[in-house]
């Protein structure tokens, strides 16, 4: 703009100065390459009548870069015209005036430029910005979509258990009524059977001859010696609650020097075999085991769980073996401790065993004849009462038959202190509430409430119901009794069978 402007002025400049100093400019510059532009004024009539003289300005077509400066001193054109002066002084001023708005245009424009590189500058900011918040938007789309499917899986869930639930609170009311309805058939056929036992009693076989109830053991003193008692024939049964005469202050003094011998008796033998778990024994052999007497002889000196393979029997078992009790090797088929396992079963059940190996248990008729058929056994039963008073009842020979013969009771020779209450069972087999092969009319395992080797019925009942404190009050004589000790109306506390090979 500055250049176009200094241009124009030339011009108006030239327009008053001499033609032959612009001719002799124009030979000064005669070797100049630039293209001229001539540039006439001519006069108006008026002029020419005056006798003014015309000029021709010729101006080179360049850009000028730097200041414009001319002399004008000492020189004075004749015949100029104030007016004319006049009116191009003011043309002058109009183009410095807008030389000067040109300058004010042009600050203003690089004040522009700048800030239109500022704002650009800030656009591609902007621009980086929308697209970070951009791709994070997207981020965000996608895990609330994601969400969303999660939920709607959830809901599934939650709906699915919600039938789920629906479904099971139906069958579990339908279970109530079914419950509900086979409780009033197990009363009603309680009462069925309540009948036909009071119809057996009156008339039997349809002959009129009245059944009795199975015979009720005598409350039969033991002798300290271990032999029966002498007076024992001429003792009245009864199923009544027996006094405690060991712990009775009252009696005559011959039961008082009872008393004494018995205690001084039980205070010789040891204590029964403790049933708490042991840790890792180490053996010579990790086993299995012939009985509990070869893992004696294999470094097993702690009492435990043991696997017990018989020989010539492809079955392994889980036995306890007590090796702490009257030299070890004893394999515990039964103990009684707390009542916590219910012995009255059915015949399966006493086949397989059951229980708590480490607890109260039963090992199973199939396990005992496979373990006492491998050798000679012997039979040792440790019994406790609720006064800490222990006795034992051994048997130099023990074995079972097979299923066959429904695990008929081989015994040999009885000893020790607690009174023979086995040997009136020897040579019968096994009786359960489902599987009757006792010699009584009835099924003693039902009055009894156990499984056991029934006579007609037992004068020992090792497997019955658990009472706890010792006395109990029953229909039947059905507690953990061994008649030659504390009769048959006294529950023992602690009882444990156990089998060992005789040397």
């Amino acid at each position: 703009m500055l250049t176009l402007g200094m241009n124009v002025l030339v011009i108006f400049l030239g327009l008053w100065l001499p033609k032959t100093a612009l001719e002799q400019q124009d030979s000064a510059d005669g070797q100049s390459d630039h293209k001229l532009v001539k540039n006439r004024y001519i006069r108006s009539p008026e002029t020419q009548e005056t006798g003014r003289c015309s000029y021709t300005f010729i101006v080179p077509q360049q850009k000028i870069t730097g200041a414009v400066c001319l002399s004008t001193k000492g020189y004075e054109s004749p015949g100029v015209n104030r007016s004319e002066l006049q009116e191009l002084r003011d043309l002058m001023n109009r183009q410095q005036r807008q030389i000067e708005h040109l300058k004010q245009l042009v600050e203003v424009d690089g004040g522009l430029v700048n800030e239109v590189k500022s704002l650009r500058k800030e656009s591609r900011n902007m621009n980086s910005r929308v697209t970070q918040l951009y791709t994070q938007l997207l981020h965000e789309i996608i895990q609330k979509k994601e969400s969303e499917v999660e939920v709607a899986v959830l809901e599934n869930r939650i709906l699915n258990a919600s039938s789920e639930v629906f479904k099971m609170v139906t069958k579990y009311r339908e279970l109530q009524q079914k419950y509900g309805a086979l409780a009033g058939l197990i009363n009603n056929q309680s009462v069925v059977i309540a009948w036909l036992e009071k119809q057996c009693q009156q008339n039997a076989n349809g002959q009129g001859q009245p059944i009795h109830l199975p015979p009720l053991v005598n409350v039969v003193p033991v002798n300290p010696t271990g032999n029966f008692s002498a007076n024992r024939d001429n003792m009245l049964s009864s199923n009544e609650i027996q006094k405690d005469q060991m712990a009775s202050n009252s009696g005559s003094q011959d039961e008082k020097q009872l008393n004494q011998q018995f205690l001084s008796a039980s205070s010789m033998t040891l204590s029964l075999p403790s049933a708490a778990p042991s840790g890792p024994t180490a053996t010579k052999s990790p086993g299995p085991w012939q009985d509990c007497q070869h893992v004696l002889q294999d470094g097993g000196a702690s009492s435990g769980i043991y696997l017990i393979k018989p020989v010539n029997v492809n079955q392994m078992m889980q036995v306890w073996c007590e090796q702490q009790y009257q030299g070890g090797g004893w394999a515990v088929i039964q103990r009684r401790q707390d009542g916590s396992v219910n012995f009255f079963r059915n015949w399966e059940h006493y086949k397989q065993g059951f229980g708590n190996i480490d607890g109260e248990y039963w090992l199973g008729l199939d396990n005992i004849h496979w373990l006492t058929n491998q050798g000679d056994y012997r039979l040792l039963i440790v019994m406790e009462d609720w006064q800490r008073r222990q006795v034992y009842a051994e048997y130099d020979s023990f074995r079972i038959e097979s299923e066959s013969d429904f695990y008929r009771l081989q015994l040999g020779n009885y000893q020790g202190n607690g009174g023979d209450s086995l040997s009136w069972h020897t040579n019968k087999q096994f009786t359960t509430l489902d599987k009757d092969r006792d010699a009584y009319a009835g099924n003693c395992a039902h009055f009894q409430k156990g499984g056991w080797w029934y006579h007609m019925c037992a004068h020992s009942n090792l497997n019955g119901v658990w009472y706890k404190g010792g006395h109990y009050r029953s229909r039947y004589q059905d507690g953990v009794y061994w008649a030659e000790f504390r009769g048959g109306s006294y529950s023992l506390k602690k009882v444990s069978m156990m089998i060992r090979q005789n040397k």
